[in-house]
């Protein structure tokens, strides 16, 4: 028997390029809203529901809108290269603020979709007000990624040698529904893009968290201490793949967000 609750039925929005995005509205929907962003391989269900965020969050009084990002979950996956930039994912995310009528909200990610909070907030503090990113690496993390092993895996059924890939292959394949081929398209679609850059941070209240067993924990650091009103916070003894179910880090973003709460969170009026 499981106490988790059941995946709510998603819905769907409409990115500019015709990729449907799953979107699910959690909690009171007078709250102020926070905008949460899985990262890759996973779902707005394993990253976010599942490990309890969106319980605390509610609890907190915070109305969650989380996204399945393009090529995850119950969103469309394509296996175009060309679908996938941070540029799109950036563009997925504002669109889905807007398709609920939200003037402003709190972008909490983590790794991809930490990423892509780093870049969504760069527009400017009238979208994303403050946000929680968590194993956010200031360079590319899938360079290493190989992708040719990963084709042959998925298309002839060899081993992987690569243990970076093989364990980002292991990953993706607990989550139900998963479209492998949709996840090394994005892979290649994304290598060689934008990456946060510590000299271009963004200029609201940014908590960056990463686990003390990641490789991206020293970059993180620096985007953290780039950001004029950046923290970080260590999270203890947690790799890249498990923190996100740290109770730790949920209490830090959560008094993080208290303590920097701005009176203009909240909903675009209806029109």
């Amino acid at each position: 028997m499981t106490l988790l609750p059941p995946p709510a039925e998603p819905k769907r929005v409409m990115a500019s390029d015709g990729v449907p995005i799953a979107t699910y509205d959690l909690g009171d929907p007078d709250g102020p809203v926070v905008l949460a962003v899985h990262g890759f391989a996973s779902s707005a269900y394993a990253n976010w529901i599942a490990t309890g965020w969106v319980r605390e969050l509610n609890r907190a009084g915070y109305r969650v809108i989380a996204v399945d990002q393009r090529g995850h979950g119950s969103s469309g996956k394509p296996h175009d290269p060309s679908a996938y930039s941070m540029g799109r994912l950036v563009q997925d995310v504002l669109t889905v603020l807007d398709a609920y009528l939200v003037d402003e909200a709190v972008h909490v990610g983590y790794s991809l979709g930490a990423r892509v909070g780093w870049h969504a907030a760069l527009g400017g503090p009238q979208a994303i007000t403050r946000a929680v990113l968590g194993g956010i690496p200031d360079g590319d993390p899938l360079t290493r990624f190989r992708l040719d092993e990963a084709r042959a895996r998925i298309e002839h059924g060899e081993a992987v040698q690569d243990r970076l890939t093989q364990a980002y292959l292991t990953m993706a394949e607990a989550v139900p529904g998963n479209d492998l081929t949709a996840l090394v398209a994005l892979v290649e679609g994304m290598r060689g893009g934008e990456q946060p850059d510590p000299a271009h941070p963004p200029q609201q209240p940014v908590l960056v968290a990463a686990g003390s067993e990641d490789p991206v924990l020293d970059g993180a650091r620096r985007l953290a201490e780039a950001a004029p009103r950046g923290e970080f916070f260590l999270i203890p003894g947690r790799n890249h793949f498990n923190a996100p179910t740290a109770g730790a880090f949920r209490t830090r973003a959560l008094e993080f967000l208290a303590r920097t709460a701005a009176p203009a969170d909240g909903r675009r009026p209806a029109r």
